[in-house]
């Protein structure tokens, strides 16, 4: 470890907390469906769309109506996206002249991409057209990014609104959040990734000559367009096969940091705007404040580990940290910081290759997934995400001191802590349950490049990644395969909605409610105390159900590497 390094993950966390506030007021704005300067230019488009669709953005829906119309959005576009990627050989857009995607492989991208996934079985400069990059794949970055964050509107109408039967409009919110909110930060965050090198053209590919006098066809496309969503909007689908480890999409220092930046400004703002929206802006730096701690927690053991390396090499007289799988214009101290932001928000976007990183390193990123990624999270889903546990918690305080829970307002009885839970189960029960069946059939068996506890892990790792809505890769997974496609396919789609359902159960049920008061007997939410039981139930309940699966993967895999045995 090096004061360099720290001081990039210092710097990353001081500008981290500034945006906190000005990002979060531009979301309360959005929440409560203010004009905002940017109405004079995007107004006369949204109400056209609303025109357009028969839609009254003011008709208020229930929770029931709201989860309905959010679910049959969803799966239209899931089948637009996947007729797009059948028909590719035959549709414009495709000036590399590659044929249609296969039938599994085409479900898995097109549940992937729905779901804010964005899990790449393929490498896109050589399976995607660019009508299909963007008309089929960029259009989910913004629009699965917006029902994130619309869903988390309505958990936050949920705990301020008193006595009422809705929680907003689902189709005022995702509109609101598309034209005023990611649209316009990605035109200027396109622009800035143009000037920085990333290509941004329609034309398939330019062949070059290299130094040693041997042609070479290097692959283009749209990319910056499509890499300014991919990080604000949380979802991690590259361009390219490499990701943001390819200097097309990720070429400098300065657009390493942008992009983790990126990846982090919408999620901290929301815990700000969740604050306001309740009437008490502590409550949301209370929420910011655990996220924090586990979030330094994570990248202080990701950083120690790969700056201290491999041990076995070091046996070998190969001294320093672990690059391996590196881009050396980047470094350790950026590689480990990326794993753990992208990991702690749903992106999956990487400038490192996971696989490639020790074991204890690679668990960081591992647990952060399983925890629920909640750690500051995806866009709107962090928060709902994190909102889950936190009436587990004061379900727990309430447990101890005799009395029935309150949060911000509201009690918390046996309906919200059974959606709850319900909705924190879905996550251990979808890992555990098909990494098990990967791990015993032989069509999952074939898939794992290395043995032992590190194949294990390939395998752990991608239901991790594709339950929780993540994307990245233990790359050594082939998992292109209809087996792999069908059954990643199948976990996304769970671990997505099968989450957002209960949190619109839970937010229909608290708006519906009285507000209570504070009293000398309510257990307060805003101060360390608070925080740190947030973050022991988050631990606990996250934690506990996947130390077997952890025990047998990363752990095993570190002895195993310490104690000098190869897999």
């Amino acid at each position: 470890m090096t004061v360099a390094g720290w001081g990039l993950i210092l710097l990353f966390v001081a500008i981290t907390l500034a945006l906190a506030k000005p990002m979060g007021m531009w979301l309360f704005a959005l929440y409560e469906g203010r004009i905002t300067p940017l109405h004079r230019v995007f107004g006369p488009v949204e109400r056209g769309f609303y025109r357009l669709a028969g839609i009254d953005p003011h008709e208020e829906q229930g929770w029931r109506r709201y989860a309905l119309h959010m679910l049959l959005f969803n799966v239209v576009l899931l089948l637009f996206t996947y007729a797009i990627l059948r028909l590719q050989g035959v549709l414009p857009g495709n000036p590399q002249g590659f044929g249609a995607v296969g039938a599994d492989g085409a479900f898995n991208a097109a549940v992937s991409f729905t779901t804010n996934t964005n899990w790449q079985w393929f490498a896109g400069e050589t399976t995607m057209s660019n009508l299909s990059q963007m008309l089929g794949l960029t259009i989910h970055n913004f629009l699965s990014a917006a029902t994130g964050i619309a869903i988390a509107f309505a958990l936050f109408r949920g705990f301020a609104r008193r006595e009422m039967k809705t929680i907003g409009n689902f189709w005022a919110d995702t509109t609101r959040v598309t034209l005023y909110l990611l649209l316009p930060i990605c035109i200027v965050y396109a622009i800035f990734l143009i000037a920085s090198g990333v290509p941004q053209t329609l034309a398939g590919s330019i062949d070059a000559t290299t130094l040693e006098g041997v042609k070479q066809t290097i692959a283009l496309g749209p990319v910056a367009s499509q890499e300014a969503i991919k990080m604000l909007g949380t979802n991690g689908g590259g361009f390219f096969n490499a990701n943001s480890a390819h200097p097309f999409e990720n070429p400098t220092a300065l657009t390493n940091l942008v992009q983790m930046l990126s990846i982090f400004a919408i999620g901290v703002g929301m815990t700000w705007c969740f604050g306001k929206a309740v009437g008490d802006t502590r409550q949301g730096w209370a929420i910011l404040a655990a996220m924090g701690v586990l979030f330094i927690a994570g990248v202080t053991v990701t950083y120690w580990q790969e700056a201290a390396g491999n041990p076995m090499l070091h046996q070998l007289g190969v001294a320093g940290g672990n690059m391996e799988g590196k881009e050396v214009r980047f470094g350790i101290a950026a590689s480990a910081l990326f794993a753990v932001v992208t990991t702690a928000a749903s992106c999956g976007a990487v400038n490192a290759m996971h696989d490639s990183f020790t074991a204890l390193g690679g668990m960081i990123p591992l647990f952060n997934m399983q925890l629920g990624e909640i750690v500051v999270g995806g866009v709107g889903a962090g928060i709902y995400g994190f909102l889950l546990f936190a009436i587990l918690a004061v379900f727990v305080a309430g447990l101890m001191v005799g009395r029935t829970p309150e949060y911000v307002g509201k009690k918390i009885e046996a309906r919200e802590v059974k959606l709850a839970v319900l909705a924190i189960a879905i996550l251990p029960l979808v890992i555990l349950g098909f990494t098990a069946i990967a791990s015993v059939v032989p069509a999952g068996l074939a898939g794992p490049l290395n043995k032992g506890p590190h194949g294990f892990s390939e395998i752990l790792y991608a239901f991790t990644s594709s339950a929780g809505n993540n994307g990245s890769a233990f790359a050594g997974l082939t998992a292109g395969t209809p087996f792999y496609n069908g059954m990643l396919g199948v976990a996304m789609w769970l671990g997505r909605f099968f989450v957002i359902v209960p949190a619109l159960a839970i937010a229909g049920s608290l708006a519906a409610k009285r507000h209570v008061p504070a009293t000398s007997g309510s257990f307060p939410t805003t101060g360390g105390l608070w925080v740190g039981l947030l973050v022991g139930v988050i631990l606990i309940l996250g934690g506990l159900t996947f130390l077997p699966s952890l025990a047998l993967g990363p752990i095993a895999d570190h002895l195993a590497v310490t104690s000098g045995q190869l897999f």
